[in-house]
């Protein structure tokens, strides 16, 4: 038996040396190889930001009152699959299609183009990645702009003029904007900076969110006539947490992805330092607020730390490359310090956000997309703030006038009496959660 064994592992020294001798040391990467890796990269990360939309859901379903679950529930799920379509229909070709340093690009239907592949199989040419897989990683980050949204103006807007909206936000307004720096337009030629969309989702999600929420005004029994705030929680904080969970783990995709390559060692290097600075960011976000709760209001705040987190995720999205883990850290715990002293700051003004969306997204959209030269000499805070205050304009108009019009021809806001009965029964004619009987009326 000893011998055998003797015997085998000879066998398997003698196959191995023939199998170093027979392979160059630096075998490069064919084509196709390269062009496999890429379209992987975008189709496993772009499942991961679709998950987002899992987190989304379970983050509003949580920070809502019980008979306004159903709903946020119902427009998660319709706002994903409007944004599929619209990004399909319009959307995509808007943003990419002929844009060549101008506003915009074209309006007409997106259809795969795959050169590469032919009937004989895989031709080497200039695709380096699967046209379907880059429509699906970009068509899942229009339905996270419009989940930003939907979350601030929450139990007390109507669903039909949100869907209208959201299809105008899908189709048109974030396409747009995209298209600037994303699809090589005026803005990347100036040299604008935001590698995964803190300002180009994040940002523009929350100003269009802002203007509907200014519009739509607040929740009944929000704001006292004094002056005062009340506090109105949320029904479900486990749910909110595991949401909170869960979009973090999908920001590895909607950071890591953005590398837009996966091809190569130095892609995949570069992607792991992505993950580790995303990772830091947030961490440091959740750390700081709950150090601030704990000294301004002398308890750590729950709802204050979930937002601390993706608070993190979002500053360090404009950057998550270049930056040291230090500057990672610093970058998140700023975005956890700006949210604690947003969130008072909107209810002074009597802007009602349901989830604290404007100061996680709008406020450290910019903080973070501001923060890029830190860390990228590639680009400068003059540049930079271009692009965050003419984004910022544009969609705060275009939302403003979309806005205005559905509320002076089908109306905006439910009734008195429908937001007090809620708009799971209200509009919905059901409750996620029908056992509690009389207790689901309560404000």
């Amino acid at each position: 038996m000893k011998s055998k064994l003797f015997t085998l592992s000879g066998l398997l020294a003698a196959f191995a040396a023939m199998m170093m001798v027979s392979l160059p040391a630096h075998a490069e990467v064919s084509a196709e190889t390269t062009y496999i890796f890429n379209t992987l990269s975008f189709l496993m990360h772009g499942f991961l930001v679709m998950w987002m939309a899992a987190g989304f859901a379970m983050l509003e379903g949580g920070l809502v009152r019980t008979k306004n679950t159903s709903m946020q529930m119902l427009k998660n799920i319709a706002i994903y699959s409007t944004a599929g379509i619209m990004y399909w229909a319009v959307g995509y070709n808007l943003m990419y299609d002929g844009v060549d340093g101008g506003f915009m690009g074209t309006f007409s239907v997106w259809s795969a183009s795959d050169p590469s592949i032919t009937e004989a199989g895989f031709v080497a040419g200039d695709s380096t990645y699967s046209a379907a897989s880059d429509w699906f990683f970009q068509m899942v980050f229009v339905a996270t702009a419009a989940s930003i949204v939907s979350g601030t103006l929450a139990e007390r807007i109507k669903l039909w003029p949100f869907m209208i909206f959201t299809v105008v936000l899908t189709a048109v307004i974030y396409p747009i904007q995209g298209s600037w720096q994303w699809g090589g337009g005026w803005l990347s030629e100036m040299g604008f900076s935001d590698f995964a969309g803190s300002t180009l989702v994040h940002s523009a999600g929350g100003w269009a969110a802002l203007t509907g929420a200014i519009i739509l005004g607040p929740r009944i029994g929000k704001y006292t006539k004094e002056g005062g705030v009340r506090p109105i929680p949320g029904a479900n904080l486990p749910l909110a947490t595991l949401g909170t969970f869960v979009l973090w783990l999908g920001w590895f995709g909607f950071n890591g992805g953005s590398q837009l390559a996966m091809g190569s060692a130095a892609d995949v290097r570069d992607i792991s330092t992505i993950y580790v600075n995303t990772n830091l960011a947030a961490a440091a976000g959740v750390v700081v607020t709950m150090i601030m709760t704990q000294l301004i209001y002398k308890k750590v705040d729950l709802t204050m730390a979930l937002n601390g987190a993706l608070a993190g995720l979002v500053a360090i999205t404009a950057e998550p490359l270049a930056p040291s883990p230090m500057i990672a850290v610093i970058v998140g715990a700023v975005g956890g310090v700006l949210v604690v002293f947003a969130v008072p700051f909107f209810d002074k003004l009597k802007i009602d956000d349901v989830v604290g969306a404007l100061s996680v997204h709008l406020v450290c959209g910019i903080w973070g997309t501001m923060a890029v030269p830190i860390s990228n000499s590639g680009t400068s805070f003059m540049t930079q703030f271009v692009g965050v205050a003419s984004i910022g304009a544009f969609v705060l108009i275009t939302s403003a006038i979309f806005w205005l019009v559905l509320k002076f021809t089908m109306g905006i806001r439910v009734s008195q009496e429908e937001e007090m009965m809620g708009l799971d029964k209200a509009e919905l004619g059901m409750e996620a959660y029908p056992e509690f009987g009389r207790g689901s009326q309560n404000v």
